[in-house]
């Protein structure tokens, strides 16, 4: 059940542990979304060359090929979209998290409400704030604009 005014995602769960994918496919359906899902990095790219996403949540440690590696490729071919959340239980891996191009980590247990969290902050914004932003930022010459005294 979706809730009102929320903007549809399309979110790729890339894991190779059954249920943990189970675990974060029901937490997003609660959250009012659905998502497709990969087994490997190498499912990965191969889903994100058929299809768009804006969300990637990724787990470091998989076969055939892990995360780190996924999203360094990812990154390559695709520059800034979609946004990657690293989700995974290894420690102290963040920052190679984020060099890999990775947008955001969340670690495991992963929570109803870090997930939320995280898929909020890295939430594109819609076309239609976009252009009205653009629109806004032509119209308008904030530097010339006088603070008024209150």
């Amino acid at each position: 059940m979706k809730e009102m005014g929320k903007m549809p995602l399309s979110i790729l769960l890339v894991d190779d542990v059954e249920l943990n994918r189970k675990v974060a496919l029901l937490m997003l359906k609660k959250l009012g979304y659905r998502a497709d899902f990969a087994t490997n990095g190498f499912e990965a790219i191969e889903a994100l060359e058929h299809e768009s996403y804006d969300i990637v949540l990724m787990d470091i440690q998989m076969p055939v090929m892990d995360g780190l590696e996924a999203t360094k490729i990812i990154r390559q071919r695709w520059h800034q979209n979609p946004k990657i959340i690293i989700v995974t239980g290894l420690t102290n891996c963040q920052d190679a998290c984020l060099d890999a191009g990775a947008d955001d980590f969340l670690n495991k247990p992963l929570g109803i409400e870090k997930l939320r969290a995280a898929i909020e902050y890295n939430m594109p914004i819609s076309p239609f704030v976009s252009s009205n932003l653009e629109e806004f930022a032509a119209t308008s010459n904030l530097c010339a604009m006088e603070t008024i005294p209150i």
